[in-house]
């Protein structure tokens, strides 16, 4: 099914019978196996609004993301969350979604400044599992009392209701972007060097370790900001760093993003959460699998082909969680995508679902 308004929506969802497998464009199948019809919300596209001036945008939340991307870009703006293209990593086709990625939360590098998807979030209209058309939030940011759907849409992946439309805040395209990235240094000290940057007041945009171990920095702004910021990381924290500017220093961004290293390939591919202090002792206990770091090493990405790797156990010992991102060609071994849930909070979460999908149809047992 492949709806093309909110109503055709909604009345596909009433009417339904069974179990449905909610998409948007396709290209992010994370969690666990959905045997259910499958409802595309891809059908339903288009910018409804773009306000430069306020900095604000509302879509269909079929859009794809590079539409939305070419519309800010011809205005000098763009959506602060830098939003990851999981294709490759995953082996997937079709267009990523507007809705899809604000469905996973996806966010890129930027999240150490600007937060997470979820953070740039202004508004939501979904159908719900009983075919009710709600809607949360606006245009404009502001305080809210009461349930903030708008933040609960954000990373539910289609378990709660469908969206239909999304508004978001955006932000200019700055005049000028540079990285440096470090000689080789052994990882504690590369998390390190990370941490005190982000503990400076030089105002970075990314922070994070490559494929190839090498730690790196971002900034952006107006030229000369970013040429001064340079220099004094270079004179303190940052002294025999190599200098990328420009569209050099964009493409070191994308692939770190994307996981481009890891792209390609069968095996397992873990997304870890944990204190960035934490991160040299996770990959020490796994057997230094291949990795790559973002958000100053407290998100690590994990490539191997060892199916009994412990990664779960390893990060749940730190107060950490992972999730189980692509497990190609190994999927007769393949642990549940989400980290459990603590008994309080998974009874918490069953009862928002039982609230928004009583019947059980929307994505069932995706997230465990």
């Amino acid at each position: 099914m492949k709806p093309e308004n909110e109503a055709a929506l909604a009345e596909c969802i009433a009417s339904a019978n069974g179990p449905l497998r909610i998409i948007g464009g396709g290209t992010r199948p994370i969690g666990d196996p959905v045997e259910g019809e499958v409802l595309s919300a891809s059908g339903m596209s288009g910018v409804t609004l773009y306000e430069p001036g306020a900095l604000t945008i509302v879509a269909k939340a079929g859009t794809p993301v590079s539409e939305i991307e070419d519309t800010l870009a011809a205005e000098g703006q763009r959506l602060a969350f830098e939003p990851m293209d999981h294709r490759a990593l995953l082996g997937t086709s079709g267009t990523p979604t507007i809705g899809g990625a604000v469905a996973g939360n996806v966010s890129g590098p930027r999240r150490i400044q600007v937060g997470a998807c979820r953070d740039s979030l202004l508004g939501v209209r979904f159908v719900d599992g009983m075919g009710r058309v709600l809607k949360n939030g606006g245009r404009v940011m502001k305080n809210v009392t009461g349930y903030d759907l708008v933040k609960l849409m954000a990373g539910s992946r289609g378990t709660l209701g469908v969206l239909t439309e999304v508004s978001l805040k955006v932000q200019a395209i700055p005049e000028t972007e540079a990285t440096l990235v470090a000689p080789e240094l052994d990882l504690g000290n590369a998390i390190s060097a990370l941490s005190k940057a982000l503990g400076s007041p030089f105002d970075l945009t990314g922070a994070g370790i490559g494929a190839d171990g090498r730690a790196m920095i971002r900034l952006e702004g107006l030229a000369r900001s970013v040429s001064y910021r340079v220099q004094q990381l270079q004179s303190s924290i940052c002294d025999g760093w190599q200098l990328v500017e420009g569209e050099q220093s964009a493409m070191l961004w994308k692939a770190l993003k994307n996981l481009d290293a890891f792209s390609g390939q069968d095996g397992f591919v873990w997304r870890v959460s944990v204190k960035p202090s934490d991160g040299p002792e996770v990959i020490q206990a796994l057997g230094a699998p291949r990795s790559i770091f973002d958000w100053g090493g407290g998100l690590i990405s994990i490539a191997t082909d060892d199916p009994d790797l412990p990664v779960r156990d390893v990060v749940a010992s730190l107060g950490g969680h992972a999730t189980l991102v692509r497990s190609v060609g190994q999927s007769q071994h393949k642990p549940p995508a989400f980290h459990p849930e603590p008994a309080p909070l998974a009874l918490l979460s069953q009862g928002i679902r039982d609230k928004f999908d009583p019947r059980g149809i929307l994505n069932p047992g995706l997230m465990g």
